[in-house]
């Protein structure tokens, strides 16, 4: 599929370069005057049926490449994920051109569009899209996007059908940063409907966002995240002093606690919220083996010197490869994607610590960077990793109330700001979480009680879906508490949630509607009062 695709794009390039070319000769001809009309062997009224031909054939070329295409259905019958664009420097297009081409390398089958192109009947007719869009000026669409808002947003829609994520770009230095981007948003939640994620904010293509986005890209499902990185982390080196299995017993995947210090220097700053990035490994096993199937030996070097062995660590294994050929193996190696973690220590506790659940393929083997940090390392080896700030679940002020909501590892990120908070003597704090089992998935839960009884949790409740209870979710224990709810957000409360996108997030969501209304839901998430962080 992909390759037919790629063909009929070579040959709408070649056919319009052609066209274009010819144009180009025939006028450069024309120009030099009567006299070479005159000594040529055709009529002149030929030449001039060919130079018409020729521009038909360009103008032809140009349409073949924008021409609206019948899409294709993906294997499920779903229809193929939309992905739109609105771009003053042509930025937006790129990015969405490259997010087309992430989700086509997973399997699945998009439509690429600009903003202008987009109408209710395209929308109605999608279940997934994928919007990334440009701020240009204080806080104004693109150009080509002013027709979308006065022929399609000023018109009723019925989204519910719709799942959607925004790519907002902007500029910080402006007042009204990334401000169309949050109008497309809003217009879209207003007609029903519902985020995928959050919206990313990009501030002057800033590489940590755009990552970020990538990122997120695999919560589609398929293999997007194992896509290249479009820009790669600049790791710096650490070293995994412990590693401990949280859950022995659990019904669910094992969950790890691991504690990182850097190789060299002293523990750098970061804020509760912030990202851990990092660089996933295969084993040396895999690496070993997939040297002796293609007869490449363990101390060979790469053009530039580089270790074989040290490169394929940290590179996809390509599955067909010339044996031995080290020259046509250099060309074909790709990084590693990232893996992003929510950083669950704050720095005066003297070590980063991760929390994660090892993850395995069909297959029943490790995934990639779970299995390389809950099964192939060892305390004292290299981790690379990179530090990144993420505002958007930044803390709040420590004089203002903090619900914090989460189920499964999400308790990693929720961690973190308790401990902020304790640190900074806010007790004002309600943790709602939410797991399996109390007997073995109450992550960290001897240091949560010890909070509430020390007096730096206020409320503290603990859901266990498996278990007899109450309740069985997270969202269920919101419901039961929202006059309480209710009190805190008067009181000038922030939300933030963590944790599982799939069932989690939207219910907890539905409770804060239904709770607080819809208009006070969005004035909370338009103060930044109401914060995911959501995978």
């Amino acid at each position: 599929m992909s390759s037919n695709r790629s063909l009929r794009a070579t040959l709408g390039n070649l056919g319009m370069i052609a066209a274009l070319l010819l144009v180009a000769f025939l006028l450069l001809r024309l120009h030099l005057g009567e006299s070479w009309w005159l000594a040529s062997p055709l009529p002149t009224q030929w030449w001039s049926a060919l130079i018409t031909t020729a521009i038909y054939a360009a103008c032809f070329a140009l349409w073949w490449r924008v021409r609206p295409r019948k899409e294709e259905a993906s294997n499920n019958g779903e229809p193929p994920v939309l992905v739109v664009w609105a771009s003053q420097t042509g930025f937006a297009q790129q990015l969405a051109e490259r997010t087309a081409e992430s989700l086509r390398a997973a399997g699945h089958t998009t439509r690429l569009r600009a903003l202008d192109q987009v109408d209710t009947a395209l929308l109605g007719s999608s279940r997934k899209a994928l919007f990334i869009a440009s701020t240009t000026g204080e806080g104004d669409p693109p150009d080509h996007a002013l027709a979308f808002l006065s022929r399609v947003m000023t018109q009723p829609a019925a989204l519910s059908q719709l799942h959607y994520a925004v790519l907002a770009l902007g500029d910080r230095t402006y007042d009204q940063f990334c401000a169309f981007g949050h109008q497309l948003d809003d217009w879209l939640r207003e007609h029903g409907a519902q985020p995928l994620f959050d919206t990313v904010d990009v501030d002057n293509a800033d590489p940590d966002a755009l990552r970020h986005w990538q990122q997120l890209l695999g919560q589609l499902g398929g293999t997007v995240a194992d896509v290249p990185d479009w820009s790669a982390p600049a790791y710096q080196p650490w070293r995994l002093q412990e590693r401990q299995a949280l859950n022995p017993g659990s019904v669910g995947g094992t969950v790890f606690h691991l504690k990182l210090h850097p190789t060299e220097g002293a523990l750098p700053n970061w804020q509760a919220g912030d990202i851990a990035e990092i660089g996933p490994h295969h084993s040396a096993d895999a690496v070993a083996q997939w040297m002796q199937a293609n007869r490449f030996a363990v101390t060979a070097l790469l053009p530039d010197g580089r270790s074989l062995r040290e490169v394929l660590a940290v590179s996809y294994l390509p599955e067909q490869i010339a044996s031995g050929d080290i020259t046509a193996l250099n060309a074909a190696l790709k990084p590693l994607p990232h893996r992003e973690y929510s950083i669950a220590s704050m720095p005066s506790e003297g070590t980063l610590q991760l929390m994660l659940r090892r993850q395995l393929r069909p297959d029943g083997t490790p995934g990639l960077a779970s299995g390389w940090l809950c099964d192939f390392t060892s305390p004292g080896d290299a981790i690379d990793l990179r530090l990144r700030s993420n505002r958007n679940f930044h803390p709040p002020q420590n004089d203002a109330p903090l619900i914090l909501i989460g189920n499964g590892t999400g308790i990693a990120g929720l961690r973190a700001h308790l401990q902020a908070r304790i640190d900074a003597g806010a007790h004002r704090n309600w943790l709602l979480f939410g797991e399996r089992n109390v007997a073995h998935d109450f992550h960290f839960g001897d240091e949560l009680q010890q909070w509430l009884r020390d007096g730096g949790i206020e409320h503290l409740d603990a859901v266990f879906s498996r278990d007899d209870g109450p309740f069985h979710h997270v969202q269920d224990a919101l419901a039961a508490h929202a006059q309480r709810l209710r009190e805190w957000v008067e009181q000038g409360a922030t939300i933030l949630v963590c944790g599982s996108l799939q069932g989690m997030a939207p219910a907890v969501d539905a409770v804060i509607v239904q709770a607080l209304g819809a208009e006070a839901h969005e004035a909370l998430r338009i103060a930044g009062r109401y914060r995911r962080d959501v995978y």
